[in-house]
């Protein structure tokens, strides 16, 4: 190869290195969601949003680059003294945001140490308002207070601070045993009030079940005597019922021809019946002094029965003179 054509060919390299070069100064692709913040001759001259942009070669430099995304951050462990002094060591997590990427440029060296620093303080002073016990149900109000004095000193770095969860409360070794025996002595409290209550409410049940048999017995009673008064009337109605009427049978009977006679009749065979039952159930026989006095009493009964009828045909009988004894 002669020189004149190496000295050809390294010139057009020497061309094309300086292309690329001025390509790469010159052409800057940003992302997106992020920012970059361009120098010209060490001074800010703007900042560029996603997308191309062309910029002067060996005069314009990229000096930052920012991202606007949401980024956590985990703030290290510290210990904090409560307002009972107890000593805790609590640990968290920041979250912050580049919402303007020269302030965050210029305003401040180091925007990360920065939040971590002051989110330890702010932690610090809200704990040092509470108490111990205290610590585990307030920290709602614990992240927002430090969220406020973060994001109050942040606004002049061009950051905002979203939000601040704290990870763990360790109390020291003693505090948590004593804080277990607290725990333990309240669940075995409620656990005897609620047996004490469920044998109260048992009692209760008990005798309000005593008491409903009680009466429900009482009532089956009262409806028993009841039930049988009213059968022993029904009874004693029907009964007399049927004795009245039986009478009305005899006097009907008495009336019709030849009923004196048949009822003379049947009283004497009555009292002979007596009679007979009289000496077959007592070892000594009783006899009447005069055995006429059957007939008496039979003349005796007949005259009623006479003088019945007679009342009832609206007449009136003379008695008839009783049988002399023989």
């Amino acid at each position: 190869m002669d020189p004149a054509t190496m000295t050809s060919l390294i010139t057009a390299l020497v061309f094309v290195l300086l292309v690329v070069v001025l390509i790469i100064k010159t052409a800057v692709v940003v992302p997106q969601k992020s920012q970059f913040v361009v120098e010209r001759l060490g001074k800010y001259a703007k900042t560029i949003g996603a997308g191309l942009h062309i910029l002067i070669p060996f005069i314009d430099r990229i000096a930052y680059k920012r991202s606007l995304k949401e980024e956590v951050m985990d703030v290290p462990a510290q210990t904090c003294i409560t307002r009972d002094n107890v000593s805790v060591t609590i640990d968290g997590v920041l979250y912050i945001r580049v919402i303007d990427a020269k302030m965050s440029a210029y305003g401040i060296e180091n925007y990360y140490i920065a939040a971590s620093q002051l989110a330890q303080t702010s932690l610090r002073s809200a704990i040092g308002k509470i108490d111990l016990d205290k610590t585990f149900e307030e920290r709602e109000s614990i992240n927002a207070s430090v969220v406020q004095a973060v994001d109050e000193a942040a606004q002049e770095w061009g950051i905002k601070v979203m939000r601040y969860e704290i990870k763990d409360i360790t109390p020291p070794g003693t505090v948590m045993a004593a804080m277990e025996a607290q725990m333990k002595a309240e669940r075995e409290k409620r656990a005897e009030i609620a047996i004490s209550e469920g044998d109260r409410q048992s009692r209760i049940n008990r005798a309000e079940g005593l008491r409903q048999e009680a009466i429900h017995v009482s009532e089956g009673e009262k409806q028993k005597r009841i039930n049988e008064a009213e059968g022993q009337a029904q009874e004693i109605l029907l009964v007399a019922e049927a004795t009245a009427e039986g009478i009305r049978k005899v006097a009907e009977a008495v009336n019709l021809p030849g009923g004196p006679e048949a009822m003379n009749l049947k009283v004497a065979q009555q009292y002979v019946a007596e009679f007979g039952k009289l000496a077959k159930t007592n070892n000594t026989m009783i006899i009447p002094a005069d055995l006429a006095g059957m007939g008496g009493m039979v003349a005796a009964a007949t005259e009623i029965i006479g003088t019945a009828m007679a009342r009832s045909r609206g007449k009136s009988v003379a008695p008839s003179p009783a049988p002399k004894p023989e």
